[in-house]
């Protein structure tokens, strides 16, 4: 059963709130924090993708550094992600990409574009480096994104054997990726096995490439070093620190703005000082370009 996360105050009356369920687990795996159900069973979206890049690094994918970080990333669009997912490609024609066109997220390079395009979508880091896997392991470079796909079925393994579960359903992601569903305590679980693999050292190493200039993911990151961030469409976010606390996050309505003063809160409750970016333990609410209330986490 949902929980109370947060609450959104305006002029000191509650406007909104948000319901939903958020774990958090100690370096040694037990529970520090248990929210509404943490065994209900999520679709991680795009906390999926350092799974994936992981599971595209076990199929030999020369991932490394900015490459391995924007594998595992939703970036922003800017030139740099570009060039380097240009780089993944290694040659292989954009149209080989399976994800759809789309603008930028960042706002200052839409300005700038005519046409969406698949190389400025937020996920084409992952499809790229996926193509890159397929290359290395020479599996069929047209299919890469079918379920029954060696490399898809990698990924799935992947996410089972560090989530400790069997994968609950499959469904198709936003970009036309398989994306696996596990329990919150599952996805959590996933979370304290990857802090100590190549894919959570590039994503340390290099937030500017798991999100990119502003992004919230990126910000956390910065400021936090050490923390590992990925949120995912519909509320879903994940935090683990380098000495194994990990935090999982869902928030029902699928709405994100709580979700990272949601996940810092839980992870200051384990124990983990996250006094750097305690900024982000709430959201302003603007009124008339003043604040004027906040989005406050709720337990």
């Amino acid at each position: 059963m949902s929980a109370l996360l947060a609450e959104v105050t305006r002029s000191g009356f509650v406007e909104s709130t948000h319901h939903g369920s958020v774990v958090g687990l100690h370096p040694d795996g037990s529970v520090g924090v248990a929210v509404g159900d943490v065994s209900t069973v999520v679709l991680p979206r795009s906390c999926m993708k350092p799974f994936q890049a992981l599971g595209c690094l076990s199929a030999g994918a020369p991932l490394a550094g900015p490459a391995l970080a924007i594998a595992a990333g939703s970036h922003t669009g800017e030139n740099r992600h570009v060039e380097l997912v240009m780089q993944l490609l290694g040659g292989l024609p954009v149209g080989l990409l399976r994800c759809p066109a789309s603008w930028p997220e960042d706002e200052q390079t839409r300005q700038r574009m005519t046409e969406p395009s698949r190389v400025r979508m937020n996920c084409s880091g992952k499809h790229a480096a996926m193509l890159a896997a397929c290359v290395a392991a020479r599996w069929p470079t047209q299919t890469y994104l079918e379920p029954t796909h060696p490399l898809q079925e990698l990924v799935l393994r992947t996410l089972e054997e560090l989530s400790g579960e069997s994968v609950a359903h499959t469904a198709i992601d936003g970009c036309g990726a398989p994306v696996y569903a596990v329990s919150l305590r599952g996805l959590a679980r996933a979370v304290q096995g990857l802090v100590r693999t190549p894919v959570a050292d590039a994503m340390r190493g290099f937030p500017e490439y798991v999100g990119g200039t502003g992004h919230i993911n990126t910000v956390v990151m910065q400021l936090l070093p050490g923390v590992v961030a990925k949120g995912g469409a519909e509320g879903v976010l994940v935090l683990g620190t380098a000495a194994g606390h990990a935090v999982a996050v869902k928030v029902a309505d699928g709405n994100p703005r709580a979700t990272t003063a949601i996940g810092l809160t839980a992870l200051a409750a384990l124990g983990y000082d996250v006094s750097p970016a305690k900024e982000h333990l709430s959201v302003p609410v603007l009124g008339g370009g003043q604040v004027v209330g906040e989005v406050r986490v709720s337990f």
